[in-house]
């Protein structure tokens, strides 16, 4: 499965930017593009694992349920 890398606008809108086949490739560009940003650009650069843009998309935007400590 390859690599995405995406921009997320604080908007919530992403852009795909590459795909990697291979882990450090991915981590390598990630960080060279988190580096390079201005200070005032608020996007985010995220990678993530996943079989297709499509299911990357979804996984990036799905919201995850806090963890609750304890017993319910």
């Amino acid at each position: 499965m390859p690599y995405f890398l995406y921009r997320i606008s604080p908007e919530r809108r992403l852009t795909l930017i590459e795909t990697f086949e291979k882990f450090q490739e991915a981590k390598t560009m990630a960080r060279r593009l988190r580096a390079e940003k201005p200070a005032d650009n608020h996007d985010i650069i995220r990678m993530i694992f996943a079989e297709d843009p499509k299911k990357a998309q979804l996984l990036l935007t799905d919201l995850r349920n806090a963890k609750t400590d304890g017993d319910d």
